[in-house]
Formats: structure tokens, sequence, C-alpha cells
């Protein structure tokens, strides 16, 4: 077969294949529906597809949706920086567990960071009710010779801020210190130490 085409002035085109079926063919029009009305995941359609009758394998949807759904970017955040004073944030950690008396007791751990110079206090306790939290603060407070105008709280620590607001406002009133909740999935408003506790 060299020799012929060495003998050929012209070389010849190359025959084009025909174009092989994709088992996905049948149902490529109800994923691009799909797609079109919102954000729905391969492993998703996948099992969709499979439950009209699809018998190929999750790749060849996941190839799909990848080609023709556009790249999302992550969007951006604007970082949230406090002035000196302005703002503390607190959040409370459960470390596993220790042995006290025998006994295997949980055990917490009460942080609390000031927003502008990420200074930190840190106290491990054996109970996250309510007396502890209102020390836990009172310890912080005097680490810090001071408090802040405002202190930003997870969502693990709502239920307590509540019922410490409603057993001792006088505390909170006395020093005029407001209470934010960090909103639920909220990565941007999400506390400093989420990371370290």
């Amino acid at each position: 077969t060299v020799r012929k085409y060495l003998n050929k002035k012209t070389v010849p085109e190359p025959q084009k294949r025909p174009g092989r079926k994709s088992k996905l063919d049948p149902y490529k029009p109800y994923i691009l529906e799909k797609l079109n009305e919102g954000p729905y995941t391969a492993s998703r359609l996948y099992r969709e597809i499979k439950e009209m009758g699809f018998d190929g394998g999750k790749t060849i949807v996941k190839d799909l949706v990848r080609e023709v759904r556009p790249k999302q970017g992550v969007s951006a955040i604007l970082r949230y920086e406090t002035k000196p004073g302005v703002q503390a944030q607190v959040d409370w950690g459960e470390l596993g567990t220790i042995e006290v008396d025998g006994k295997l007791k949980k055990l917490f751990c009460f942080n609390m960071i000031l927003g502008y110079s990420r200074m930190r206090y840190v106290e491990f306790t054996l109970s996250i009710d309510t007396s502890t939290l209102i020390q836990c603060h009172l310890n912080a407070f005097e680490h810090f010779e001071g408090f802040t105008q405002e202190i930003l709280y997870d969502n693990m620590v709502r239920r307590e801020v509540m019922l410490w607001i409603a057993e001792q406002p006088a505390i909170l009133s006395i020093q005029d210190v407001p209470i934010l909740m960090c909103i639920s999935g909220n990565g941007s408003v999400q506390s400093s130490e989420d990371n370290e506790v």
C-alpha cells in the first residue's frame, strides 16, 4: 500500500467514517431541556435517564453536562473587615471526650476572637449551658480588658445566647453590647474562627 500511494501524484482524501451513535443520543434532548430549566447535576440526570431505560455509564452523562453547561465561576465575596474595638466573634467547638473522675465527659471549647487584631480568648469547658456561656464571656472580657461594640455569634451558640439574653438581659444592657447572629450558610458572614475550632 505504501508503493501505491508513492506512485500517485496526489494524496487521497481520507475517507470519513460514519459517526457512531451514542447510547446517550435518545436522551440528549431531555438532558438539554433539564439543564435549561435549572441547576441539575450530572448524577441526578443520570439517575433520571437510567429510570427511562438508559443503560450507559455515568461518565458519558458527566461529559455531556460539562460540555453543555457554562462554566460557573466563583462569585466574588467582599471580605468584611472591622475597625479596632468594633466586633468580637464567638463560637463553641466540641473537641471529643475527656475522662473526669473516671467518667467520660464531652470537652467543649469557647472561642472569642477580636475582629480587627485577631487576638483570641480560648477556654475549655465541660458544659455549654447558659451559666458557662456567661462565665466564658466575662472571662474573655477580663482577658481583653474590655469588650467590643458588638458580638457576632455562629449558629451553634444561638440557643445559648438567646437563653442568656432571656435570663441575664442586664449584663448586656449595662455594657450596651449588640448581639449579632451569623446567617446560616452565608460564608461571607461566617465567623473567622470557624476553621480553627
